[in-house]
């Protein structure tokens, strides 16, 4: 199976090295890379000068978004599937012959995923210190799931099928926040995805400058992604209107959770209150109940 390895990568310079050595040294042979560099001001696009390996393809954009960036180079990959790599991140060596192995078991299926792991900013390849283990759920159906958030860190642990990705369509340009989860969403709509288990195949940095950590407490940087998925007919139909209705509501609670859980391990306990009371209705449970008598315990 040919795989085309996408890295869209916009001021990554202290990190873009390590993402590009783990695909190279990929136990899977069979593969290209192609790096597009979205309009770096850093020194990005001398890191990526300095490689001259034959897989890989550089592509310059001009700053137009991480959407754009992936879309061009899955459109210049020629390849049986796609997998979307951050800059910033990593694949342990044998990630693609996992990914690979278990999309062969099924040509039906649309994508691969296995478990991945948060790192510290500062880890690297030969030293990813702590690791904080995660892995989206096993079901193949993944679309009601998927309804109420994102289910992947991003891309690098999903290996999609080069049809699927067509069907579906590209990732909107429109989208600058949860983009990726809108395009799971119709991606979900394509078929089954596989569940890997055992080792973290993709390492992901927590970066406090990162595009997704400034978002991560304002609701109103996802009302975008959360209006395109309720106007995506073709998700209301196949869950039924009552359901799918259902669904966008909880998402829009269980966003809510996120963002003040995110505010609050961030110290602000006062504006992370109104969000945490609204998303205790996505998904009601007795550890968010805690969360919020201690909260009340401390505010009183």
């Amino acid at each position: 199976m040919q795989v085309a390895v996408v890295i869209a990568a916009r001021d990554v310079a202290p990190y873009i090295g390590a993402a590009i050595n783990s695909v190279l040294a990929q136990s899977h042979a069979d593969l290209s890379l192609t790096v597009v560099d979205d309009g770096s001001v850093d020194d990005t696009r001398a890191v990526l000068a300095g490689y001259a390996d034959p897989r890989l393809r550089l592509i310059e954009e001009a700053g137009r978004g991480v959407s754009a960036a992936r879309n061009r180079g899955a459109a210049m990959a020629d390849a049986d599937a796609l997998l979307f790599l951050d800059g910033d991140d990593w694949l342990a060596p044998d990630a693609l012959r996992r990914l690979v192995a278990a999309l062969a078991t099924e040509p039906q299926a649309v994508a691969a995923h296995a478990p991945f792991a948060f790192v510290s900013e500062m880890a690297s390849p030969a030293a990813p210190g702590r690791q904080d283990r995660r892995a989206a759920p096993g079901a193949r159906d993944l679309l009601p799931r998927l309804m109420l958030g994102n289910l992947f860190a991003n891309g690098g642990h999903v290996l999609i099928r080069r049809a699927a990705w067509e069907a579906a369509g590209p990732f909107r340009e429109d989208l600058a926040f949860a983009e990726d989860w809108e395009f799971w969403l119709r991606l979900a709509l394509q078929g089954a995805f596989l569940a890997l288990g055992g080792a973290p195949l993709l390492c992901v940095r927590r970066r406090a400058g990162s595009l997704m950590h400034r978002a991560a407490t304002r609701m109103e940087a996802y009302r975008p992604a959360l209006a395109a998925v309720a106007a995506n007919g073709a998700l209301a139909a196949r869950l039924g209107m009552p359901r799918f209705m259902r669904l966008l509501r909880r998402a829009e609670r269980e966003l809510a959770w996120t963002l003040g859980r995110e505010m609050l391990r961030r110290g602000d306990a006062a504006d992370a209150w109104p969000l945490l009371w609204c998303g205790l209705w996505g998904r009601p449970r007795p550890q968010r109940l805690a969360l919020l008598a201690l909260l009340l315990l401390r505010r009183g």
